[in-house]
């Protein structure tokens, strides 16, 4: 139970934390007081899809708007401060994999990528969602073994043959027998998820669910999960 001094001494240290470093909207970077992602103009663009959870596939949001913009940022804009943020949104809504996840592990980017990027925004999600979980994770299972053309370039078909082969596991120790959870920023066509699901399964992972912050398929947000 939070006592009143407790809550005063949090209240006290967000405000010195808003002095020191304002909290600022992920989307446009305006200011706001709350501790929340955007501000209120940006979080009407987002949508929140209508998952079952835990499904099979599951994806938090509908890609557009402000979480677009975000994740463009992130990844593009220099600014790798977002995806802890991002991920302790997407976290919040990981509750319903509470006693189904052994591991959490990522979408990995080739090395040679990641190089150039600077940071593996898809691992910065994975680690506030084992967090939240309190489960083990595995940053180093999976690995990128070919340098393969950006996805956003390739049609469906494409995809499915520009990504074969390109993932295995590398510690299978933390994967055989064990219910993963597999992490990535955004689901187009489900290829990328596809070739690490069948790497992660062909190792021994006793389950596989997939877990994902925005999807980009209009196609798939208009049926029914």
């Amino acid at each position: 139970m939070q006592t009143p001094l407790l809550a005063f001494g949090r209240v006290a240290l967000d405000a010195a934390g808003e002095l020191v470093a304002p909290n600022r909207c992920a989307a446009c970077d305006s200011r706001i007081r709350r501790r929340t992602l955007f501000c209120a103009s940006c979080a009407v663009s987002v949508i929140e899809r209508r998952t079952r959870y835990p499904s099979r596939e599951c994806a938090v949001f509908a890609y557009g708007g402000a979480i677009a913009t975000a994740i463009a940022r992130c990844k593009y804009g220099g600014r790798p401060d977002l995806a802890p943020r991002l991920g302790e949104m997407m976290a919040t809504f990981a509750d319903s994999f509470d006693g189904q996840v052994d591991v959490v592990v990522s979408v990995p980017l080739h090395p040679r990528r990641l190089a150039d990027r600077g940071f593996d925004q898809a691992a910065l999600l994975a680690r506030q969602i084992a967090r939240r979980l309190v489960v083990p994770w595995a940053p180093r299972a999976l690995a990128r073994v070919h340098d393969t053309p950006k996805q956003a370039s390739l049609d469906k078909a494409a995809r499915a043959t520009n990504l074969k082969g390109a993932f295995v596991v590398r510690t299978p120790e933390a994967i055989q027998g064990r219910r993963v959870l597999l992490v990535d920023d955004v689901r187009t066509t489900g290829a990328t998820l596809s070739g690490c699901v069948t790497a992660l399964r062909t190792t021994g992972a006793e389950h596989v669910w997939t877990m994902v912050l925005a999807n980009r398929d209009r196609e798939e947000d208009e049926r029914t999960w």
